[in-house]
């Protein structure tokens, strides 16, 4: 075990060369390896790179790119200069805290690439290993981190926090109630870093084009993905093309001759929670199915491999998130923390008992939220588990031989549940 603990001590070198080099054809894109002068434990100035890869024995490296720009087919890639996580320079790094691993550095990327769909208002997006657990719109930044952290308290425990608005010290100060290892914001006002500094091992950094992010929108990026055999996948990055309810249709779908449409049109707020939702999806690993109401997340379902065992555990997940909440809210410990204390007999199960009766009684919260789908239900099966759960909208692309059943459910719901189409799939592995 002392071993383990001085591997997650022992920061690696690397053997990556310090610039890389990627020719398509006649066009060459120059990278250059992003590394940083940070003070040791001794005070000592050492030039750093990545802390270290997805493992304490991995190496890694963070390559930013420097000169050229792809162009592929009819798509222009973002140009030098124009760095997000790879520009981030020893100035941004305003806490070095332990200094950024490869993981914490693809965790604020991912947040990014949720942020940039959700920059009109203030929003927080609390991402762990490299899916969101929490993400929030709210009308203060101080609340949308608040509500992104209540949506799920036990996943964001050491998770990275980021942010679209500058911190004040508001925020600052709720954060550093939690144990997070990474903040990233535009900008800190005064005294806001001096309250998140207290946590010593906090990462806070500055990533100055996060109030520029909404022109990444429609910017596509190289996608790599390597093989075991040493052979590469490249693949344009995806771009959400749902900006305003005017980009999505209503449910509708031929079958045998006969039409089927949905019968009820979505409210002014389940546009916004369908938009809200569908730009959340962007950054979740697939299969996924979530669930959110008025601008936050209730329950996030990532990565299963069928769709209707996807949408039952995003509903579990709301449910124990639930009950954690509501845990936390009365007695200041987690619910985990609850059924021990009533399995020795340190707390009287009754209090167990009213919370469990409570999370029954609401649904998990989940009454009123909108499904969010990345992809088409094949059955009705899917649909259906929200429904049960007293959904009343339905976002997903469409497309299925079978989206007539899927209509069908969305109409035989009492009352009837709204659905429309994206057009698009939001698959992401």
């Amino acid at each position: 075990m002392s071993d383990l603990k001085k591997m997650y001590r022992t920061i690696l070198g690397d053997s990556f060369p310090m610039e890389m080099k990627i020719s398509f054809g006649d066009q060459e894109l120059i990278y250059r390896k992003r590394t940083w002068k940070i003070a040791n434990d001794k005070g000592e100035i050492e030039e750093r790179g990545v802390r270290y890869g997805e493992n304490p024995d991995q190496e890694a490296a963070l390559y930013e790119l420097v000169n050229g720009n792809l162009v592929l087919g009819d798509c222009q890639f973002i140009q030098p200069g124009n760095g997000l996580v790879s520009a981030i320079t020893e100035e941004d790094m305003i806490q070095a805290g332990k200094h950024p691993g490869k993981i914490n550095l693809t965790d604020v990327d991912n947040s990014l690439n949720i942020l940039k769909f959700l920059m009109k208002s203030p929003a927080c997006v609390i991402v762990k290993h490299n899916n969101p657990c929490g993400v929030a719109q709210a009308d203060s930044l101080e609340d949308a981190f608040t509500r992104a952290l209540r949506a799920d308290r036990v996943a964001a425990f050491g998770g990275c926090v980021a942010l679209n608005r500058p911190v004040d010290k508001a925020t600052a100060q709720a954060i550093s109630q939690q144990y997070v290892e990474v903040v990233a914001a535009p900008e800190y006002e005064e005294g806001s870093v001096d309250i998140l500094a207290k946590r010593k091992n906090l990462r806070i950094i500055r990533i100055r084009r996060i109030q520029d992010l909404e022109r990444y929108w429609d910017y596509r990026f190289v996608d790599f993905k390597s093989l075991i055999d040493g052979g590469i996948i490249v693949q344009q990055s995806p771009v959400n093309r749902i900006r305003t309810k005017a980009d999505l249709t209503l449910a509708e779908s031929e079958y045998q001759g006969q039409t089927y449409r949905i019968k009820r049109q979505p409210t002014e707020q389940e546009y916004e929670d369908i938009i809200f939702g569908w730009a959340v999806e962007q950054g979740i690993t697939s299969n996924s199915v979530i669930y959110v109401k008025n601008g936050v997340t209730v329950g996030i379902g990532t990565g299963e491999q069928d769709r209707v065992g996807v949408a039952e555990i995003a509903v579990y997940k709301a449910y124990t998130k639930y009950a954690d909440l509501l845990c936390w809210d009365r007695h200041r410990i987690s619910y985990k923390e609850l059924e021990l204390a009533v399995e020795k007999g340190e707390r009287d199960a009754s209090q167990k008992e009213e919370i469990d009766e409570q999370v029954r009684r609401d649904l998990g919260n989940l009454p009123g939220s909108t499904m969010v789908s990345d992809a088409f239900f094949p059955f009705r099966d899917g649909v259906d588990v929200g429904i049960r759960q007293g959904i009343t909208a339905v976002v997903q692309p469409g497309g299925s031989l079978r989206d007539y059943e899927v209509i069908e459910a969305c109409n035989e719901a009492d009352p009837p549940v709204t659905m429309v189409f994206t057009g698009q799939r939001a698959f992401k592995h």
